[in-house]
């Protein structure tokens, strides 16, 4: 048998899902959950690399998946510099970045940790990343802030949102070249794109603070009232930047990571889940409308929502009833990340993309 599987890895707070494939054919697909004891006595999230890619061996060895033909090995890419959308190969600078959280510490920084260690202990199969959160294409007029000091930076679901976006060009019979479209995706974080001719022109910087709130992200915040709480003595950076990204949103107003937990609730009819909840949808909703002016007065051809958040159809009508006048609205529930590394997997193997090298960016001084 040849050498032609693709394995494909998203990790999260709580779980890591994994997903085999034999081109077109899923061979086998996985959530693995983690409790929080397993992961005791690790500080950063990337320590948690070589027990989660043992953890995944064994299920694949478990489940009678032959690693030996293992040739890809694909993860979501994480907090790096700034690059341009494409598949990278994971490298020795790559390695670096991620492992000492040079852009941030963050979950999403496991995709390409696990895909270089889980590819070291296979035999003949490569490590790669595909459209991590840091594409930047973002137009010049878009980075400039009210700081000098300041510049917006480009930190999305460029992953989803750019596969989302291929996949209603395609049900159109258009190419994502030729069209403008504003994708939201509504996960754990929440990030809005406008996507003008196949690039991602403008979006929120959705990492640490900008943009509708979320399950997780505080998003927007009047910043006095936040600059004075920095100043006021009761937390630490650590702590601040926690509240901001990893403890904000839905988890500081109801203790929870799960929106799903939070829908329940509203659906309970808990008042205060029924308010919040609107609040978020309210914020995504204007979100989206700016982007419409990012175009400059051209079509815009479809609003895309995406994301886990797309799965509650009450979330999303309140958002949809606020925008559809912008341009059709097209709904794609849930996130497509294991699907979309494998269409990078197969465009690898296939040697149909170009494999760019990750150049880590030199140091001051």
């Amino acid at each position: 048998m040849s050498r032609e599987l693709i394995l494909a890895l998203n990790p999260r707070m709580q779980f890591t899902r994994i997903a085999v494939y034999r081109m077109n054919t899923t061979v086998f697909l996985k959530k693995i959950n983690h409790k929080p004891e397993d992961f005791n006595g690790f500080d950063r999230y990337v320590d948690q690399a070589a027990l989660r890619a043992k953890i995944i061996l064994d299920e694949l060895k478990s489940n009678d998946i032959r690693v030996e033909d293992i040739a890809v090995v694909i993860g979501r890419g994480g907090l790096l510099k700034p690059v341009k959308s494409g598949v990278y190969k994971v490298n020795d600078s790559m390695v670096k970045d991620l492992a000492n959280c040079e852009y941030g510490d963050d979950v999403v920084n496991l995709g390409g940790l696990l895909a270089n260690t889980i590819a070291s202990e296979l035999t003949n199969a490569d490590a790669f990343i595909a459209d991590p959160v840091v594409v930047d294409e973002l137009e010049d007029i878009a980075r400039i802030t009210g700081r000098p000091e300041f510049k917006k930076k480009s930190i999305f679901h460029a992953l989803n949102q750019k596969i989302a976006a291929r996949k209603y060009a395609k049900s159109v019979y258009k190419e994502y070249e030729e069209m403008n479209i504003i994708v939201a995706h509504l996960g754990g974080g929440i990030s809005i794109g406008a996507h003008r001719k196949g690039r991602v022109i403008d979006a929120n910087q959705a990492y640490d603070g900008d943009g509708p709130f979320s399950p997780i992200r505080s998003g927007s915040l009047p910043m006095g009232d936040v600059i004075r709480e920095c100043f006021s003595g009761k937390y630490t950076q650590e702590e601040m930047l926690n509240r901001q990204t990893g403890k904000g949103g839905l988890y500081a107003h109801f203790n929870t990571y799960s929106g799903y937990d939070v829908c329940k609730k509203r659906d309970a009819g808990d008042a205060k889940a029924t308010e919040v909840l609107a609040a978020m949808a309210y914020q995504v909703s204007k979100s989206i409308a700016s982007m419409y002016a990012v175009f400059e007065g051209e079509t815009v051809d479809a609003i895309i929502i995406t994301g886990g958040m797309a799965k509650d159809e009450q979330f999303v009508k309140e958002i949809k009833t606020r925008v559809d006048k912008i341009a059709p609205v097209s709904i794609q529930p849930g996130a497509e990340v294991l699907g979309a590394l494998s269409y990078y997997g197969k465009m690898i193997l296939r040697k149909e993309t170009e494999i760019l090298e990750y150049l880590s960016r030199p140091k001051k001084g």
